[in-house]
């Protein structure tokens, strides 16, 4: 019972650094790679910062391949 308990707080553990993790390397990628022109990269990082890991993952499959496909970065 107990080690099926540690089990899943380390589970739980792993999920929250995980999706932190990401939701950090989003917010980098946004900052450092999305063109400066117009607002685009101030508008994605509010919403992967106000979104957490919903934004990231938006960010990820929504806008960043759109970006690498246009600007190859």
């Amino acid at each position: 019972m107990a080690l099926g308990f540690l089990f899943m707080m380390l589970l739980g553990l792993a999920l929250i650094v995980g999706t932190t993790v990401f939701w950090v390397w989003m917010i980098v990628d946004c900052a450092s790679n999305e063109p400066a022109e117009g607002n685009d990269r101030l508008v994605w990082i509010l919403i992967i910062v106000l979104t957490h890991w919903l934004g990231a993952l938006i960010y990820f499959f929504a806008r960043r391949p759109a970006r690498i496909q246009q600007y190859g970065r």
